[in-house]
């Protein structure tokens, strides 16, 4: 700080004490007004102003962090003025040599953002963030500089240089005093791990130490033991030396582990008596007799505080006591509940929806005002707004208005539900292509799924118009219509259908619903007379018209990457309606998905889908009708629809012609691991099996009529800015002469 006080030393030679203030001006002052500035003054106007309040002014003003230099100057006429030189705005950020492209980090890590004031200690304060960021990635002996450099227009570009240190690897991983569990249930768990061999190879553990979970580790072994009854286990914080000339450590833990606790006896005490007790134990799974398990003492205690809390306890405290007899070895399970006061909700406050009307989220809520609380019912709304799939996210914070009363913060982040396409392209088959296609899952919205598409080749067109609302007037009917046109050009034929669809749905529960609906289709066959598919019974021309009933259970927490729940549909279709077609059809789909992420500390996801159907021939059945395997949605590795039994056909590329299934029956694992979370990618590793055959013995001319193929591959699902994507790489298993194999494929739009 520095203060020209040349005219007040004239001054004060005249009065030595004090002199009088008729007016106050400023000079230079740009980012606080005058007004505040006047309030901040330690006098008032006209007061007898000495040197120390002036000074005590200026030391106001400085806090504001706005200024770098203030003075002041007194004329003869009384007027005192306050020169300001303002802190230059910072117009340019920059970080090199760690992190240089990653704007969050930037934001979190350096917190400074363009157009702040420059300021030393910010800046400093970013320096050490930046070390203790880099520190926690295991890595030591990092340098930052800050480079500083003045613009023409005054403003200042700051550059943050960084020189990442080594990373420090974990060479050797001991523990001492481990005899009742094996080593090996301590690496599965912890962060720290030894070094494997060929370490740098996927999969394998690369030994890097991650310096943040150094403290956590001995409290994971610490939980493995007491998942076995060890109620005295004692784990020291891991002892790490390390060698800096080539920057290896090694990490030893000190345990002593105690003895095994069993269960003498398992108690319930409710501080007020809310319900009975039998219906609490109906909720523990831990057994007098049998060693205490933390895990399973977790597991029962959110089950009991459900429990409790669907009877509108929201603030219900589960709180565990274990009375040990350390001479035998046994311990008393005491469960306390503490209920608290019946809740009502008050409000429901949406926010995030800056597209999706309010009316559509509100309607998959189970709690609204003036409703009970319940967890199971919150729970249901955060997955019911999930399997919507118009949202990235969506949260449900209880905001406690007092013991009686909650509001609900719905907090949801709006996802690409539409897009427009337009493109082309050129097929060996098929020539230059030219698509045009709209879609939006909730157009306006409304929550109501148009889609509209359009396509032309040189041997193919296809035009298609669909509407479906899934709660019509926010009820829990549901009503869907379709129509369309295609032609499809082969060698020596033409397929040509066209044909519209409509039905209405039900939803009987949370997580049941029903369907039935109505679909009329005209196929026709245009085939050259000198064809060997002329006057072939399998191709030709007939009507179909269905009735379809179906039901439907789903209880996943989102549409297109659910973490867990499980889906099981049902369907029947009866063909024959005034129709050449008369058929029964039956399918039937499950699927089940479990996130792992709270027990291996990333987001992998386990899933199995397995699918099984069937056709019965009732006068007639059309061969576009029968079931066909190949591509995703059944078994990966094979061109879609190419797996099915066969007859031969000499005059057919491979001398076999696919005539379809009677039955099918599909299996698939996938394990699904996040890739580049930022940018929504995962990578998705996966087993497919299928089965596809026929009980049709009509024809003595069937070279396969049961088929039994794989796959296995891994793939990239992505969240592009125009829908989820899925690039499957596969490898065919089982595969046998004349099956058309397909390394990759692509599809987009549909769930994971």
């Amino acid at each position: 700080m520095r203060i020209f006080l040349a005219t007040l030393l004239t001054l004060l030679a005249v009065n030595l004490y004090a002199y009088t203030v008729k007016s106050v001006k400023y000079e230079g002052m740009v980012h606080m007004s005058e007004s505040v500035a006047s309030r901040m003054l330690k006098f008032e106007i006209g007061d007898n102003v000495d040197d120390k309040m002036i000074d005590e002014s200026i030391k106001s003003y400085f806090k504001q962090g706005y200024f770098e230099d203030i003075w002041v100057d007194l004329d003869e006429d009384g007027i005192l003025t306050f020169h300001f030189k303002e802190k230059p705005l910072i117009s340019k950020i920059e970080l090199k040599g760690w992190k240089e492209n990653d704007t969050e980090i930037r934001d979190s890590i350096i917190q400074i953002k363009v157009g702040a004031l420059y300021d030393e200690k910010k800046l400093e304060a970013a320096k050490k963030r930046i070390i203790e960021a880099i520190n926690q990635e295991g890595k030591i002996d990092s340098v930052v500089e800050i480079l500083k450099e003045r613009l023409d227009n005054g403003s200042m570009h700051i550059t943050f240089l960084v020189n990442e240190g080594a990373e420090i690897v974990i060479k050797e991983l001991a523990y001492s005093g481990v005899s009742g569990l094996e080593t090996e249930n301590f690496d599965e768990i912890i962060a720290n791990k030894q070094r494997e061999f060929m370490g740098w190879l996927w999969g394998r553990n690369d030994g890097k130490m991650k310096v943040e979970d150094l403290a956590y580790d001995p409290l994971r072994i610490r939980d493995i033991y007491m998942q076995h009854g060890y109620l005295d286990i004692d784990v020291n914080e891991p002892f790490v030396k390390v060698n800096f000339d080539n920057y290896t450590a090694d990490m030893s833990y000190q345990i002593k582990e105690g003895e095994i606790y069993t269960i003498s006896a398992i108690t319930i005490e409710q501080q007020e008596h809310v319900i009975d007790d039998t219906l609490i134990k109906e909720q523990i799974q831990l057994e007098v007799g049998k060693a205490f398990n933390v895990q399973t003492f977790r597991d029962d205690s959110q089950r009991i505080k459900t429990l409790i809390a669907d009877l509108s306890y929201a603030f219900v405290q589960v709180v565990p006591d274990l009375k040990k007899d350390k001479e035998n070895k046994t311990v008393e399970v005491v469960i306390k509940v503490i209920p608290g006061d019946k809740v009502k909700i008050r409000n429901v406050i949406i926010s995030g929806n800056n597209r999706t009307l309010d009316r559509i989220i509100r309607r998959e809520l189970y709690l609204g005002p003036g409703d009970m609380y319940s967890l199971t019912d919150l729970t249901d709304s955060r997955n019911a707004l999930g399997r919507l799939g118009f949202f990235d996210g969506n949260t449900i914070e209880e905001k406690r208005v007092d013991n009686k009363n909650i509001d609900l913060i719905v907090k949801v982040k709006e996802a690409p539900t539409g897009n427009i396409q337009l493109g082309g392209g050129y097929g060996s088959y098929g020539g230059i292509l030219i698509s045009v296609a709209v879609d939006d899952r909730n157009i306006w919205g409304s929550g109501i799924n148009v889609g509209v598409k359009a396509e032309r080749s040189e041997l193919t067109s296809n035009y298609s118009f669909n509407i479906s609302n899934p709660r019509l007037n926010d009820s829990d009917f549901s009503g869907n219509f379709s129509i369309y046109t295609s032609d499809y050009e082969y060698d020596d034929y033409i397929v040509m259908s066209d044909g519209l669809t409509l039905g209405t749905g039900h939803r009987f529960t949370r997580f049941v619903s029903g369907y039935i609906g109505y679909g009329y289709s005209n196929n026709s066959y245009d085939i050259d007379e000198n064809s060997t598919y002329y006057n072939d019974p399998y191709y030709e021309n007939y009507g179909k018209s269905s009735i379809t009933l179906s039901v439907k259970f789903d209880n996943t927490d989102d549409f297109y990457l659910p973490r867990k729940g499980f889906t099981f549909s049902q369907s029947f279709e009866n063909a024959g309606i005034g129709s050449d077609a008369k058929f029964f059809k039956s399918g039937t789909s499950f699927g089940a998905y479990k996130g792992f992420e709270e027990y291996l500390g990333f987001d992998l996801i386990a899933r199995y889908k397995a699918k099984l159907n069937y056709v019965k021939e009732m006068g007639y059945l059309p061969i576009a009708e029968r079931f066909y395997l190949g591509g995703i949605g059944s078994v990966r590795g094979y061109e879609s629809y190419s797996l099915a039994p066969t007859i031969e056909d000499l005059d057919e590329e491979d001398g076999v012609r696919r005539v379809g299934g009677e039955y099918s029956a599909t299996n698939s694992l996938e394990f699904s691991f996040p890739l580049v979370p930022k940018a929504k990618m995962r990578l998705v590793t996966y087993l497919d099996w299928g089965y596809i055959g026929t009980t049709e013995d009509s024809r003595d001319d069937y070279l396969v009529k049961n088929i039994s193929r794989g796959g296995v591959g891994a793939g990239l699902e992505w969240f592009s800015p125009v829908g989820p994507i899925q690039l499957m790489f596969s490898k065919p298993l089982g595969e046998e002469e004349g099956d058309k194999t397909a390394a990759f494929e692509f599809t987009m739009g549909q769930r994971f």
